[in-house]
């Protein structure tokens, strides 16, 4: 009984302390709902002050934009009225002037017409007194004419050929004083250093004990030069100095900067020289292009031809009776120029056609016709103006004259070409017979290389060794003495040295 007493009043006391728990559960939960309602209430009414306080801001801001923008506007409406009167008033002042204008227009056609009666009127009345004098003088105006000067001529025949011998006298001697002061002026203007080109070039070495580096062993090192580059090298004629001579100025260069090169690099041997000659000949062409662009600059003229440049500076290696071409151009090409300016023609025209005047030169040996003809070809070849060929092609009279340009060219050509020591006729008379010499030698079957060395005294022939056997290499050696000494003249005798050289290259890897 007690245990179901106790267990009753605990089942109560449970149920009382959940439905306690229950209400105070609730209780709390509505408290912490109102605390959240007040704190959003707080910040709704927060936000709406602030979204008050930016919509105010907005409105004042409006107000003061609108305020400009109106404040902007009628100071614009103020400008464009101003720029309106501004313009009514020139348009009142342009319509004021051209009135004026065609005022004194009416004046001015009055006044011509008026001017035009008048000197009609004067014609009328000496067409009337001339035909009262000759009524008169029973003589017409042209009969009288002559009879007056028959009068005169009859009276003064001898004064008057007199005067006449006087006035051509006089004209003579001004005008060639006049002509020998524009020649001296124009000379006087040209400072273009011209000297003659000889048959050859040195060396300068660093020590004597060079000379035996670039004999080698047996002669082998200075053989392979000399066969390389086709001259004549000289070592025991000056102390620290060796001698290259060749009548080819294009070998000598050569053969000069080649040498230099091995002496400043001290590897000296066939192999090296012959590499060393190949690179040199390759890089001529550029130190031409350079010669071409130098004189160009030198000049003054602009808008020419890359190739053309390079076929003038070409012309550094080709000589003229011992006179260089392209110095020999670059002279010519001033004097024209010169003289063009001290006489009112065309100055540049004249300074083009006096640079490229010998411009066939450069090509005369590759090329058939005269130097002449090959430039007129070369020139219209590279767009050249008409008139700077028809200016060049007359500077040694094998054409007509067609413009006084031609004329100067052709003078400043002679002035070059005949000044003291510019020109040698002696050494292109060597040249020459040295430059046929090797033709004559080249124009056999199987020959490689003919060079013409000691002054023209030996001539050396490579053969190519499959094409030609050693006797038929003996043969040929005497029938080149043959040919040159039936169809060339020359002073002493020719020696002929032809070479046959096998050269077998392996490699070991």
């Amino acid at each position: 009984m007690d245990a179901l007493l106790l267990i009753g009043t605990g089942l109560g006391a449970l149920v009382l302390g959940s439905l306690l728990g229950y209400y105070a559960r609730q209780s709390i939960a509505r408290k912490r709902a109102g605390s959240v309602e007040q704190k959003l209430k707080k910040r709704i009414a927060q936000v709406e002050e602030e979204s008050q306080a930016i919509l105010e801001k907005a409105r004042q801001e409006g107000k003061h934009i609108l305020s400009e923008a109106k404040q902007e506007e009628d100071e614009r409406r103020k400008e464009i009225l101003k720029t309106e009167q501004l313009l009514l008033k020139r348009e009142s002042l342009f319509e004021q002037k051209l009135s004026d204008f065609e005022s004194q227009q009416n004046e001015i056609q009055a006044k011509e017409t008026l001017l035009k009666d008048t000197k009609e009127k004067l014609e009328q009345e000496r067409a009337d007194i001339v035909r009262r004098l000759e009524a008169v003088a029973k003589l017409s105006q042209e009969e009288a004419k002559s009879e007056l000067f028959g009068r005169v001529e009859a009276q003064h025949e001898k004064d008057i050929l007199g005067r006449i011998r006087q006035l051509e006298a006089e004209g003579k001697d001004r005008f060639d004083a006049r002509a020998r002061e524009i020649v001296s002026y124009a000379i006087q203007k040209i400072a273009v250093p011209q000297t003659q080109e000889i048959t050859t070039s040195t060396v300068i070495l660093p020590s004597e004990e060079m000379k035996g580096k670039i004999i080698g062993k047996e002669g082998r090192n200075i053989r392979a030069l000399e066969r390389a580059a086709g001259v004549e090298i000289i070592v025991d004629e000056a102390p620290e100095t060796v001698v290259i001579s060749g009548f080819d100025a294009v070998r000598r260069h050569i053969a000069k900067t080649a040498l230099e090169r091995l002496i400043q690099d001290g590897r000296i041997h066939p192999a090296r020289v012959e590499e060393e000659v190949a690179k040199v000949q390759g890089e001529i062409e550029q130190q031409m292009k350079e010669a071409g662009e130098t004189a160009i600059y030198e000049v003054g003229i602009v808008g020419i031809d890359p190739k053309l440049v390079f076929l003038l500076g070409r012309l550094k290696f080709r000589t003229s009776y011992g006179q260089n071409v392209l110095l020999h151009s670059i002279e010519v090409a001033h004097l024209a120029a010169a003289l063009a300016a001290e006489i009112g023609a065309d100055a540049q025209l004249s300074k083009k056609a006096g640079l490229f005047h010998d411009i066939g030169k450069a090509l005369d040996h590759q090329i058939e016709g005269s130097h002449v003809e090959i430039g007129m070809r070369v020139l219209e070849k590279f767009g050249m103006e008409k008139a700077v060929i028809s200016a060049m092609k007359s500077h040694h009279e094998d054409y007509p004259y067609e413009s006084i340009e031609a004329v100067l060219v052709q003078t400043a050509d002679a002035i070059s070409a005949s000044r003291p020591g510019a020109r040698k006729d002696t050494l292109e008379n060597y040249l020459k017979r040295i430059g046929e010499l090797e033709q004559l030698a080249a124009s056999f079957g199987g020959v490689e290389k003919v060079y013409a060395i000691q002054a023209g005294r030996e001539i050396r022939i490579f053969v190519h060794p499959s094409e030609v056997s050693d006797l038929e290499a003996h043969q040929l050696a005497r029938d080149v003495a043959s040919r040159i000494q039936e169809e060339l003249r020359y002073p002493g005798e020719i020696k002929v040295t032809l070479i046959r050289e096998n050269r077998f290259v392996e490699y070991a890897r």
